[in-house]
């Protein structure tokens, strides 16, 4: 079975694009060192009225704010171990990054691994 790095970030939609630029950048990185699949989204429909915990909740957004929700697919945690030492050895990772405000609060962003159980 494959495994999924996710994340969930709030970030005001004025930085949306912004964030876009980053994500587009990092996600060809990842691709290019053997991660599957790199997917970033932008909330869309976050409040339907049968959940009672959404997304805007579970990330604390504020006024002004959107959820970013995001997965990096791997063949395996062994697989995503070598890719993101690969990622986070690439010169152009830190480049990217280096002396920029980031678009979004890191402190507020949810990070996790996961063995998948389902894949179709």
């Amino acid at each position: 079975m494959r495994y999924v790095d996710a994340f969930v970030v709030p970030i005001a939609r004025r930085q949306v694009a912004k964030y876009q630029k980053i994500a587009r950048a990092a996600g060809r990185i990842w691709r290019e060192h053997g991660a599957l699949a790199y997917i970033e989204a932008t909330g869309d429909d976050l409040s339907p009225a049968e959940v009672k915990v959404t997304f805007p909740k579970l990330a604390r957004s504020k006024p002004g704010e959107t959820v970013i929700v995001a997965f990096i697919v791997y063949k395996s945690r062994a697989h995503r171990d070598r890719v993101n030492k690969k990622v986070f050895e690439d010169p152009r990772m830190n480049r990217m990054i280096e002396g920029m405000t980031m678009p979004f609060d890191m402190r507020r962003m949810a990070y996790g691994g996961f063995s998948a159980i389902v894949d179709l």
